[in-house]
């Protein structure tokens, strides 16, 4: 798509009132008069493509490319997770983590015990992976004890969150490192150290509490109907090794491209490529579902086909997922490329407040705006780039800087956001309940982890 021969001519004012009218819209339509999330979507995204002046040639060409970016990063992930989690489900071996994870924590700490996994899983997974993996243990244990699907999922999705936006490896905390100068190693440090208790009193606490208000049943999107699980199911650390694969992988991949970067291996070798590409997170969980389907399926007696027809069942109830969190990712697209997220950012840019606060103030516009986390962060950090090298800041300011513009780039994520539907669809919550759960949770992440950030900056 050739975007470089349209500019966009409308204001801030125009531009602002359009958004928020699409988003109203489309609100309406889903809520109020019950239109498929899926068509509301693609309809509002090619309304407002009309709206903001995006050239009627250029418009198909927008609407895709926001669809197949966002279908790249989530398609494979989220197809390749289902399968795993059909195995862990039908042979039984999701439940026997569960009984491992309850004898070891008791069962009023389950939720603790699954909040702490997904940290740890989280560092260097990211959350769309991250979250399709946990799932069936999350399921499992709320089957088990009860209590409802938030009780247990809000902490496990809200830890995969704050993972990924505070803590390097993951890209837009990197990205506004590099942009802003500030120590990648310094930055992870700080990251981790802000990222425990904003998980714990926004995801954890949080979760316990909205779990007790709203019990929403357990999705069945995992389990076959009508299946049994084996009568010998694998022990907890077979499943626990299994989950536990990936996440090496992936470490691999991110632990050799750091020592690249920093010239400690030879990154010209032709073996360097072939782990990274092994460590890539699509690979990663292709390998572990060939491996799963080998421990949980063959060697335990189901046959080639049965194991074939098993991991089909799975993607069947996670294709809507699938496309409604692509068309998602499109209305988000439309809107960065109308020029809604630049227009809005730069405005705020100019009204004068320190480099600190309007870190935090323009990220956050930008992911209202446009909805992507680390497109918010990224480009929030490019903004600020100019103020940061003219100042004489300390490592440790940077450092600040940098888990500012992260709590801004997380704060209101709602219906232009893909993971906004990934975890409404999965926790299958109406768009009403998904906002005042997960768009609630996802704000006080980045009001937590902004107050603790300017502790850090304060006392630098």
């Amino acid at each position: 798509m050739n975007t470089d021969e349209w500019t966009q001519t409308l204001g801030v004012g125009p531009l602002l009132g359009i958004a928020a009218g699409a988003i109203a819209v489309l609100l309406l339509l889903i809520i109020k008069f019950r239109v498929h999330a899926f068509l509301a979507l693609v309809t509002v995204s090619i309304a407002t493509a009309f709206a903001t002046g995006i050239p009627a040639g250029q418009i198909v060409d927008t609407i895709s490319d926001g669809f197949g970016s966002t279908l790249a990063n989530v398609a494979l992930l989220v197809g390749l997770g289902a399968m795993l989690g059909r195995l862990l489900e039908v042979s039984g071996g999701a439940q026997s983590l569960t009984d491992a994870l309850i004898r070891r924590f008791g069962e009023k700490r389950a939720p603790l015990a699954l909040g702490i996994a997904s940290l740890l899983f989280g560092f260097p997974i990211f959350f769309d992976a991250g979250l399709v993996v946990m799932l069936p243990i999350v399921f499992a244990v709320a089957r088990r004890l009860g209590d409802g699907v938030l009780r247990y999922g809000l902490p496990a999705a809200g830890a995969f969150s704050v993972m990924h936006v505070y803590t390097p490896p993951h890209p837009g905390p990197v990205a506004a490192s590099t942009l802003l100068g500030a120590d990648v190693g310094l930055v992870l440090a700080f990251a981790v150290v802000l990222a425990v208790p904003t998980w714990y009193l926004t995801s954890y606490l949080y979760g316990l509490w909205i779990g007790k208000r709203i019990v929403l049943p357990v999705p069945d999107l995992l389990r076959e109907t009508g299946s049994e699980h084996d009568e010998n199911p694998p022990r907890s650390s077979t499943v626990l090794g299994l989950l536990l694969l990936p996440l090496l992988l992936i470490f691999v991949n991110t632990g050799l491209s750091t020592a690249g970067d920093a010239g400690w291996v030879d990154t010209d070798a032709g073996w360097y490529d072939v782990a990274l590409a092994l460590g890539s997170t699509p690979i990663a969980l292709l390998i572990t579902v060939f491996v799963a389907s080998y421990v949980l399926g063959v060697r335990r007696g189901r046959g080639a086909d049965t194991v074939e027809r098993l991991l089909d069942s799975a993607l069947g109830p996670v294709c809507a997922i699938i496309l409604i969190t692509g068309a998602g990712g499109m209305f988000g697209g439309v809107l960065q490329t109308s020029g809604i997220g630049d227009a809005l950012s730069s405005t705020l840019s100019d009204l004068g407040l320190p480099v600190f606060v309007a870190a935090y103030v323009i990220a956050t516009a930008l992911r209202i705006a446009q909805g992507s986390a680390t497109v918010a962060l990224t480009t929030a950090a490019s903004l600020i780039q100019p103020l940061v090298t003219d100042g004489a800041f300390t490592s440790v300011e940077l450092v600040a800087i940098v888990l500012a513009l992260a709590a801004g780039s997380v704060t209101a994520g709602h219906v232009n956001d893909s993971g906004f539907w990934l975890v409404g669809r999965f926790f299958q919550m109406d768009v009403k309940t998904t906002l005042k759960t997960w768009t609630v949770m996802q704000t006080t992440i980045g009001l937590v982890g902004f107050a603790l950030a300017s502790v850090v900056y304060l006392v630098a």
